[in-house]
């Protein structure tokens, strides 16, 4: 078994995008809006600030309280946009059950929105007109690209169809030339799907969702999911049982989510130059 060190290849991003920072001489922004305290999100806000002191570039964090009303945060979203001193915008998902998501997302303009979120940027991605991809689809691509393991032909599991993981993923397996397998909550036994994947990728955010016994020896394992259970950052992959029988698997923390960031400040930093 070989851990996939999504932390290490991070590193090497950040610092090349240091060095582009500096040589082109790039004044850039990064503003993130929180709604309301999460565990996860606070981990991930944190990773975000760190990324962007390293390379450079200027960290603004919007908090706003958990009972804001929809218009007041519409009207405050549209200010954040108007500010020449947000390069790029980040909406920390996931927002409380009485804001709609998409209405707030879609205010972020394509030349901003650096986690492909809007109506606007997912249309051109799907389209292949956009100039960045999903933080996860570069994430994921530069992992297997750094491990020299090819997705086309393999028969791939994909775990959680969401909107931030599932979907993007999709397309870009699919384009890919992967043969493409994707279950759901409403799958009525993954296993059966699982114990056939030579690649399983999970983004669901149910911590130990995968375990050894559903998948096949050998398998290559990666975990896009995040959860928080007693205190302590999990993924979607039991690790203990599943690295038994997995010939790649990522860690969490440490594999894809640095990575996701560093995919993140890159994205930026491409649509500003």
């Amino acid at each position: 078994m070989k851990i996939l060190d999504g932390k290490k290849i991070a590193e090497k991003i950040l610092e090349n995008l240091r060095r582009e920072i500096k040589k082109s001489n790039l004044k850039l922004g990064l503003a993130i809006i929180q709604v309301r305290e999460n565990p996860v999100s606070e981990i991930f806000i944190k990773q975000k600030k760190k990324a962007c002191e390293q390379v450079g570039i200027n960290f603004k964090l919007y908090k706003f309280e958990r009972k804001i009303s929809q218009k007041r945060l519409k009207d405050e979203m549209k200010k954040i946009v108007k500010n020449p001193k947000n390069s790029g915008i980040i909406v920390q998902l996931p927002l409380p059950r009485h804001i709609v998501a998409d209405e707030i997302l879609n205010l972020i303009p394509f030349q901003k929105d650096i986690d492909v979120l809007s109506k606007e940027s997912l249309g051109k991605f799907y389209q292949g007109t956009l100039p960045i991809s999903p933080p996860v689809v570069g994430a994921v691509s530069h992992l297997l690209k750094n491990y020299k393991i090819k997705i086309q032909g393999k028969n791939i599991v994909l775990v959680g169809a969401g909107k931030l993981v599932g979907l993007p993923l999709t397309l870009w397996i699919l384009k890919e030339k992967g043969n493409l397998t994707v279950v759901n909550e409403l799958t009525p036994d993954i296993s059966s799907f699982t114990e056939k994947a030579d690649i399983l990728i999970s983004g669901v955010g149910k911590p130990n969702l995968i375990k050894g016994k559903i998948i096949k020896k050998g398998a290559i394992v990666i975990d896009c999911g995040s959860g928080y259970k007693k205190g302590k950052l999990l993924g979607d992959v039991d690790f203990k049982s599943v690295s038994k029988k997995a010939s790649y698997i990522t860690p969490v923390p440490g594999g894809i989510g640095p990575l996701t960031v560093a995919c993140l400040i890159e994205n930026l930093i491409r649509l500003n130059i």
